[in-house]
């Protein structure tokens, strides 16, 4: 191959390359460093590249205007400057740039369009075989879920004992044939691991982010989770200085992608090998290395981060209570002055754990107690079947009846006037949303009865407006014209 690659032009907000060929010898991810400044009329950005693996290295780049661009790249392994121009072209219909906070509690995409997030969880759907991978593309492909969780690393849990298709590292796994569902312990020591936690696996890294570029074209994000607990292999025991090693790794190769969110941890209060310290450490680096400012939050499990950290741009939350669930989101949305996202509920499934066998109707309940108090929910789902594959974990297909009713949620919130809901109380036994907007008059309430089943209703409002009233049946998706009242004491 050339020496020197890249391409003439390329897409706002869409990935720039740079191929430089160069040694192999010694540890290529150590030993040699490579570094991209590429500048326009309107920003100018450096970037660290990363090595590829048999003498590639690369460097990435996002531009966020059109026009004409110059770049320079250096080398430590060469005296020569690689420089080149190249032109960026408005974005595709699609193509609307990377998720930003708006209004505080909500969110939008760089463009100005409005995002509402219906998240799905899919944890280790990267590890597995390719066609379980691009089942999951093709379920996905038809769904509402414009949100993907998952793991970097591989995942070690019920349900997900089976090895990974690839490996972060060079080296070899323990011995894991013994393992099933009957012998499964959380806590169990594995021994026999040998890995070089300072040389990559590049095929690894190649993968997530050939699904990280599927899911864009899909129009999706992909929550990136870069620490978890659940852990045979030895990856989330390493040393401050692997653990560096790592994280700058996955920000040169994945950052330039404009749908990466970073999750530094899912359920970071169960990694006992990591301190607060540590976190915060991490969150300076992803804030140093990220030239995009890619949204930033971590995940817990019983103990809440502090979400009022200034790098921390929204609330990641698992459930903390075995029956309230998003009916905390009104509440954490006034702690922190942020966004909340309540990324994991509980799942709808009929496996044996507490967390993994909600109905769909309940799942579906939950996500509209989390909308209808200004915040936004993740959907998961834990059907056992004959073939073991759970889409909480695996991917695959949809089995339950929560999915299509979010797609109908979707929909609400989209033709909602403003961007975004706000709680508002009208009466004690209600939940009620309004267009979170400084002058909202009054014009649209979205009343919401959870549990409740009122077979007629009574409303004041003031004594001359007229009200046009439509009913919704959030669960046959349907939305019933009840005509205009004018409201009467």
């Amino acid at each position: 191959m050339s020496k020197f690659i890249y391409p003439k032009t390329v897409e706002k907000w869409c990935v720039f390359e740079v191929t430089v060929k160069g040694p192999s010898d010694g540890n290529p991810f150590i030993d040699y460093k490579m570094r991209g400044t590429f500048h326009s009329k309107n920003e100018t950005k450096t970037v660290e590249g990363f090595y590829d693996g048999d003498g590639i290295y690369k460097v990435r780049f996002m531009p966020s205007f059109e026009g004409k661009y110059r770049f320079a790249v250096e080398v430590n392994f060469s005296d020569k400057v690689y420089e080149g121009e190249f032109t960026v072209t408005p974005a595709s219909k699609n193509n609307h740039g990377p998720v930003r906070v708006a209004n505080t509690y909500h969110f939008a995409y760089e463009d100005g369009t409005p995002y509402y997030p219906i998240g799905t969880t899919c944890y280790a759907w990267v590890h597995q075989k390719m066609e379980l991978q691009e089942k999951t593309l093709e379920t996905l492909k038809d769904s509402v879920f414009n949100k993907v969780r998952f793991c970097i690393f591989p995942k070690h849990y019920l349900y997900n004992l089976n090895e990974p298709l690839t490996y972060p590292y060079e080296g070899t796994p323990c011995d894991s044939s013994f393992l099933n569902e009957e012998n499964f312990s959380f806590s169990q020591e594995f021994k026999g691991n040998s890995w070089d936690f300072k040389r990559f696996n590049p095929k690894h890294f190649q993968l997530i982010e050939k699904r990280i570029q599927d899911l864009m074209d899909l129009g999706i994000e992909a929550d990136l989770i870069l620490w978890h607990p659940y852990d045979r292999w030895g990856f989330s025991k390493m040393s401050k200085e692997e653990d560096d090693l790592y994280l700058n790794y996955v920000i040169a190769r994945f950052a330039a992608y404009r749908n990466v969110w970073w999750s530094l941890a899912n359920e970071y209060d169960l990694l006992k090998t990591k301190t607060l310290q540590d976190w915060e450490r991490f969150a300076s680096i992803i804030c140093e290395k990220d030239p995009y400012n890619h949204l930033r939050s971590i995940h817990n499990c019983m103990a809440l981060y502090d979400f009022s950290r200034p790098w921390v741009t929204h609330c990641s939350i698992q459930r903390i209570d075995v029956y309230k669930t998003t009916e905390y989101v009104d509440e954490w949305r006034t702690r922190f002055k942020k966004p909340v996202i309540f990324d994991e509920l509980g799942y709808e499934g009929d496996i044996d754990q507490g967390w993994g066998n909600l109905t769909g109707q309940e799942v579906v309940r939950r996500f509209w107690e989390a909308v209808c108090r200004g915040g936004y929910a993740t959907h998961g789902e834990t059907f056992v079947n004959p073939e073991n594959i759970l889409w909480w974990s695996h991917g695959g297909k949809l089995r339950g009846e929560s999915a299509e009713r979010l797609k109908f949620l979707y929909k609400i919130l989209c033709e909602t006037p403003g961007h975004g809901l706000r709680p508002h109380r009208l009466s004690w036994d209600e939940v009620v949303a309004v267009p979170d907007t400084p002058l909202n008059m009054g014009e649209y309430y979205l009343i919401y009865y959870g549990f409740n089943r009122p077979s007629f209703r009574r409303f004041y409002f003031d004594d001359n407006t007229k009200y046009k009233v439509e009913i919704i049946d959030t669960w046959n998706m349907t939305i019933t014209d009840a005509g205009i009242y004018k409201v009467i004491r």
